[in-house]
This record gives C-alpha cells, sequence and structure tokens, in this order.
C-alpha cells in the first residue's frame, strides 16, 4: 500500500474491484466534487484495485506543484493517455531531458516574441470571421478551434495549415474521447486487437502525425532551420553542448506545442462566449470598455494593459471552466501531504474544476462574474486556488501566448457581434483531455448594431 505508517485518509469505498471507477467515467467533474465535500482535503479512492489520492485544498496542491515539486514526476496516468501523441515532449518529459527541451523552447516564448505574434493573430482572426453575417448561425466550439489551430501553425510553425481545419478537429476530437474512455473504463480491450475504435485510433494518428511531420519537413526544406517563429528555434537551437534536436525531439516538441497550442485556448474562448451569452449584463461592460479603450479601431497588444475588465473576463471563463480541469502526479520519494505519508508510486490528483469553484476561496463560487477580479483577488488568494496554467517549474511554457491569443480573439470579434445561445441546445461540459463541450456551442450571431433584437427562433 502507498500510504506509510497507520493513518489513511478517508474516502468512498466503492464497488468490489471496480471502487469508484464507473462513477469517474460516468461523471467525473461531479464524482470529485462529491469526494471533496463528503470526504475533506485528503481522500483516498480506489480504481480497479489502484489507489488514487485527490487534494482539494490550495496549500496540499501548492506543496505538490512548488515547495516539494521535486519529489514529484508526471503520472503514470497522464502518460498513458498522452504518450503516444506526444512521446517525450515538453508536457511529459521529465528530468535532465525536460529541462534541456525547456530551455531550447523558452526564447520562443519571451514577451518580446510575444508581442510580435499579435499582428498575425489580428490578421487570422480578422479573415476568419470575413465572411461572417448578422443572423448567421455557428458552432463557435468548432470555430474557435479552427481559428486557434490556424493562429498555432502560423505563428509557432512559420507556416499555414496544409489540410482543413475540421479534420483535424475531427481527428483529434475521436483521439481525446478514445484515450479518456479506455482509462476510464474498468475494462480495457488491448489497442493491438483489431476492433473499429482501436482501427480508427491508429488512422486518426497516424493522420495528425504525418500532418506534424509534413510541416517539419515543408519548414525544413524552406529555410534549413532560420526564422524567427518556434520551429524555426527549435530546429537551429543548440544546447550548452553543443547538441540539437534530432527528428524524434522536433516531432514530439511540435506535437505537443500543435496541440497545446491550440486545443485549450480554443476551448477557454468557446467557453468565453457561452458565458457572456448567458450573462448579458458582464457582455455589455465587455463592450463599453472595448468601446471606450479602441474607438473603433483593432485592438492592439499595447491596448490590452488599459482592459481590466477584459482580463477579468478570461479569468472567470479560466476559473469557471478551466481547460486543464485536473492534474496528477506520481511521487518518487517518500512525501507528507495533510498530516498523512505517501510512499513512491502514489498517484495524486488535484482539479482546478474543483478548487477553482470552492466557496472557502470564492464568493458564489458558481456564478460568473468578472467584478470579483477587479479588486486584486488573485493577489489574496492563497497560492494554489486559483491555478489555470499550473504553478511552479512545470506551469505552463505558452501562458503569456494563450492569454494574448484570447484577448485579440475576444477584443476583435466582440467589437462586432454578440453570441446568443440557439434555444433548446444543451451545453454539457464533457472532461476529455481537456474541458470541452459535449454537443459543442450553437449560437447566433448578431451585429452590435442589432444587439438588442429577440432571441433566435426556434429550428
Amino acid at each position: 500500500m502507498p500510504i506509510i505508517g497507520k493513518r489513511i485518509p478517508p474516502g468512498p469505498k466503492g464497488l468490489p474491484i471496480a471502487g469508484s471507477a464507473f462513477d469517474l467515467r460516468d461523471d467525473p467533474l461531479n464524482s470529485m466534487r462529491r469526494m471533496a465535500l463528503d470526504y475533506g482535503d485528503v481522500v483516498r479512492f480506489e480504481v480497479m484495485k489502484r489507489e488514487r489520492i485527490l487534494l482539494n485544498h490550495p496549500e496540499l496542491i501548492y506543496q505538490v506543484l512548488v515547495l516539494q515539486h521535486a519529489k514529484f514526476h508526471k503520472s503514470e496516468l497522464t502518460r498513458r493517455i498522452t504518450g503516444r501523441m506526444l512521446g517525450q515532449g515538453l508536457l511529459i518529459s521529465e528530468g535532465d531531458f525536460w529541462r534541456r527541451q525547456r530551455r531550447l523552447v523558452q526564447p520562443a516564448f519571451h514577451r518580446a516574441r510575444l508581442n510580435g505574434y499579435a499582428a498575425t493573430m489580428l490578421e487570422l482572426t480578422e479573415a476568419h470571421i470575413r465572411d461572417w453575417r448578422d443572423g448567421d448561425r455557428r458552432n463557435m466550439a468548432e470555430e474557435m478551434m479552427a481559428l486557434t489551430l490556424g493562429v498555432a501553425v502560423s505563428t509557432l510553425f512559420g507556416s499555414a495549415l496544409p489540410v482543413d481545419a475540421a479534420e483535424v478537429g475531427r481527428a483529434m476530437t475521436f483521439l481525446m474521447r478514445y484515450s479518456l474512455r479506455r482509462q476510464r473504463s474498468p475494462i480495457r480491450i488491448p489497442e493491438t486487437w483489431p476492433t473499429p475504435k482501436n482501427r480508427r485510433a491508429n488512422r486518426e494518428l497516424a493522420f495528425v502525425d504525418s500532418l506534424v511531420y509534413r510541416i517539419i519537413s515543408e519548414r525544413q526544406a524552406a529555410d534549413n532551420g532560420s526564422g524567427n517563429d518556434l520551429l524555426g528555434l527549435l530546429m537551429s537551437a543548440m544546447d550548452e553542448d553543443g547538441s540539437q534536436m534530432n527528428r524524434q525531439q522536433l516531432h514530439d516538441e511540435a506535437m505537443t506545442l500543435f496541440i497545446a497550442g491550440h486545443e485549450t485556448t480554443g476551448q477557454m474562448l468557446s467557453w468565453a462566449w457561452y458565458a457572456l451569452s448567458e450573462n448579458p449584463g458582464a457582455e455589455a461592460k465587455l463592450h463599453d470598455e472595448l468601446s471606450a479603450a479602441l474607438d473603433g479601431r483593432a485592438p492592439s497588444a499595447a491596448d490590452f494593459a488599459r482592459m481590466p475588465y477584459l482580463r477579468a473576463v478570461m479569468n472567470e471563463v479560466l476559473r469557471l471552466y478551466p481547460p486543464a480541469y485536473i492534474t496528477a502526479r506520481e511521487t518518487v520519494e517518500p512525501v507528507q501531504l495533510g498530516g498523512y505519508e505517501f510512499a513512491p508510486g502514489t498517484t495524486i490528483l488535484f482539479s482546478q474544476w474543483v478548487t477553482h469553484r470552492d466557496p472557502r476561496f470564492f464568493d458564489d463560487p458558481e456564478a460568473f462574474r468578472p467584478e470579483r477580479w477587479l479588486d486584486g483577488l488573485e493577489e489574496r488568494l492563497p497560492p494554489g486556488a486559483y491555478i489555470p496554467f499550473g504553478a511552479g517549474p512545470r506551469r505552463c511554457i505558452g501562458e503569456g501566448f494563450a492569454l494574448l491569443e484570447a484577448a485579440t480573439v475576444i477584443a476583435t470579434l466582440a467589437r462586432r457581434f454578440s453570441f446568443r445561445l440557439l434555444p433548446g441546445h444543451p451545453v454539457i461540459p464533457e472532461p476529455l483531455v481537456t474541458l470541452r463541450s459535449r454537443n459543442g456551442i450553437h449560437m447566433q450571431l448578431q451585429s452590435r448594431e442589432n444587439a438588442a433584437a429577440t432571441p433566435p427562433r426556434e429550428s
């Protein structure tokens, strides 16, 4: 048993053998919240005879991510879910190899370089909505994924997406559902068996894999690694020992940035339009700020420092709908947390979805209230209470990129349109690798001149 000593955290008994597997498979978000409410800040549960520890207090989360981070690695659970896609990319690599790769990737995300990306982000956003008209109906989840995919490929890889974004979206959605459902299922069919889902997973993975290799090959043929985008920097970067990335390492980092560079931002933007649609008062305040700050012109990176309400909207979206809704770590040496001692090999979990909705730290936690961020809340919160991008050495390297892109897209689209959820359309959070909406987010566009028009008609 991974727990050292006699003290064992409380938690649900679950079913024989399966433990809590079925609850977590069917409704993982509410299952974790119930565990936190019923059993407190340290919860022990089992999944198919495998022990898991769920932490539900910022102080304990901060211990894992920052104060005792050297005692933890990314979990075997994370590697099983993402390993086939990401290889040894930054998201799951460890130790000296991770530190080397981080040094090589870091220059692409320096502030000066990020500001240089802003013009491309704006140009691609305006191009994406060029044909949008008042009254159009759009699946904003698909639209935002397509837009952020194009931005990621252009800014990070110095290329244009060589296939239809919808093809990539379908492949990624299937792979995420396939990977998560396999890991959550009490009974797992081996991936090598030629079942229809296994065969499709292999096809979709081969498609995404070949796409990334194609981008790398075209980039190498174009300029042999010179250039200021991330891929050019990775191809030309040299470590302190004079070594460079080989083709497999290039692939793994490019795949990680290809997926992470658009997936999380696309989901954040999708949830932003949903939240604003459901809260017209907040939407009106955002429109007022954009009108005052921009006076009819397009936004630039320099404008966002003068838009506190826009940043508050983004903070509140990330609080209520964090794309990274759960984090898993594995102990690599004995560690004490919350009065318990855990042995090496213990899987530790904590959920941003749960912690960001904890009433001990957020008043009226279920409400979308951007105003809560306007009086210094972020500085008053205990470390670990609000972690949409993680914390400590493994904090998301693309945080600044994601926030700049989200601010650019929201400011650009909200200047021209309001978005209204179609009547009767259910929006159900679907926790895959990121937090998605199971049925998309189908909305009707209203030009700002017609913002007070009647809601969309029933389909």
